[in-house]
């Protein structure tokens, strides 16, 4: 028997509450619990159904949809937001959203907003988790040149500090994002990523090999011939993470 997800959608738009409304009426696994106009509206909602899954709108009167996420923290459901706006993207991924429609959308985009929607509430359910207050995140939102890149953390090679900003080496690619070493630090999987510098941070699935250097320093060398310097400092941390004493 497939399994119901309980949907609310939460819009102030009439128009655009109908045409989600129309859009999940074709899935048969979407069971429509409400729909809410306002901010207050959708709290209340959520905090009296507990649904699975909201289309929330971001930009919604009195209480905007990232507010809203951010109050209610742990018991916020998966959330798709839908806006008109690109400029919220970042705010988004940060209070951990499945996904990201800008409006206008296509029925396709829509529909691949809920692939994605099944999926990670499929493997919640198998898993039997909820999802922490704060979590490693499997990808970063990055704004340039007024476009928006999707970078999956698992594809970044190594990180470099560079002013104000952070410099992602993505294979051929480099991305820069404000911010600081600790923020991306944060935000990255501490099994996967570790700090061999105060200005670098690198994947340990990239290290190819450690050559010795001098005054206790070392070489990290990775798989595409880039030269890091590890420091004293953070060599106990490599150490740790490798298993095996420099």
């Amino acid at each position: 028997m497939t399994t119901r997800i309980r949907t609310l959608v939460a819009d102030d738009e009439p128009i655009a509450r109908a045409r989600m409304l129309s859009l999940l009426t074709d899935e048969p696994d979407i069971e429509v619990i409400g729909e809410c106009a306002t901010g207050p509206e959708a709290m209340s909602a959520i905090e009296r159904t507990s649904p699975d899954l909201v289309f929330l709108d971001i930009q919604m009167p009195q209480i905007d949809g990232l507010t809203l996420a951010r109050t209610l923290g742990r018991t916020m459901p998966a959330v798709v937001f839908v806006t008109a706006y690109d400029e919220y993207a970042l705010g988004a991924f940060e209070v951990h959203a499945l996904d990201y429609l800008l409006k206008p959308y296509s029925a396709d985009r829509f529909k691949s907003a809920l692939v994605h929607a099944r999926q990670h509430l499929g493997a919640r359910q198998k898993s039997g988790s909820h999802p922490p207050a704060y979590e490693r995140r499997d990808r970063l939102v990055i704004k340039s040149s007024g476009r928006i890149y999707f970078v999956r953390t698992r594809d970044i090679d190594w990180c470099e500090a560079n002013g104000n900003y952070v410099r992602l080496h993505v294979g051929a690619q480099t991305h820069l994002v404000r911010g600081t070493m600790s923020h991306i630090e944060s935000q990255l999987d501490q099994a996967q990523f570790v700090r061999i510098h105060r200005s670098t941070i690198v994947n340990v699935d990239r290290i190819q090999e450690l050559q010795s250097s001098f005054g206790g320093e070392y070489v990290v060398l990775l798989r595409d011939k880039t030269r890091l310097t590890l420091s004293r400092g953070y060599r106990e941390t490599l150490q740790d993470r490798l298993g095996k004493t420099l």
